[in-house]
């Protein structure tokens, strides 16, 4: 079993959101799974240009590392999103990133895997960007386990008090590869989801019928 962290602050090493996340990958790792963590700001990606030229065969234009992330992501089980907040928001590196995630997203690639978020901030905002972060989990076909959102005040060590939720955290994320997780509201969400991304998958079925073969598979086209 393998948990991925992406994480969003271009501190990179010295990020207090990566400790954080850092904390769920030991809890993780304590209850038998391998680990990784994927720091945004170490890598070459070039923003989305919305040229749908991905539509076409699921294939980006851009020559970057976006596709060396995507399939790590594939090999993983389960994700952790990590991201300090900017503006009331997460960092322009994980925005950018997600936004190249749009054909992830249609045709629902990671979808069975599950995920968590977490964030930090000085005073605000650290709720509602776990709240996104989780948010754009559901668009990729990932249920959420829960999140994690400090408002250190300033003091960067308070972040170490949260050490047993995070760790806590990272072994809710193994339990759910390994057993399931179940949230009806998030099926739900989902479940809406797909039905929406349906028609993008019906209209290039010429295109990329193997894509639209999984989606009649998977029980979504009938």
């Amino acid at each position: 079993m393998k948990i991925l962290a992406i994480h969003g602050s271009p501190r990179t090493i010295h990020s207090t959101t990566r400790r954080l996340a850092c904390f769920v990958l030991e809890g993780a790792a304590d209850a038998g799974a391998e680990t990784e963590i994927i720091d945004l700001a170490d890598y070459r990606i070039i923003p989305c240009t919305a040229c749908e030229a991905c539509a076409i065969n699921g294939i980006c234009v851009n020559d970057d590392d976006v596709t060396a992330i995507m399939n790590r992501m594939k090999e993983a089980d389960a994700f952790v999103f990590g991201s300090p907040v900017y503006i009331d928001n997460i960092t322009g590196q994980m925005k950018i990133f997600f936004d190249r995630l749009a054909d992830a997203i249609h045709y629902q690639h990671y979808s069975g895997k599950y995920g968590c978020s977490v964030a930090t901030t000085a005073e605000s905002g650290s709720t509602e960007v776990v709240a996104y972060l989780n948010h754009v989990l559901n668009y990729l076909g990932v249920v959420s386990v829960g999140g994690i959102g400090i408002a250190t005040g300033g003091q960067l060590a308070k972040v170490e008090e949260y050490e047993p939720a995070a760790r806590a955290l990272g072994k809710k994320l193994v339990d759910a590869v390994r057993e399931g997780y179940i949230d009806p509201v998030q099926d739900a969400i989902l479940s809406d989801n797909r039905g929406y991304f349906k028609a993008i998958v019906e209209e290039s079925k010429d295109l990329r019928a193997d894509d639209y073969a999984r989606w009649v598979r998977m029980g979504w086209i009938k």
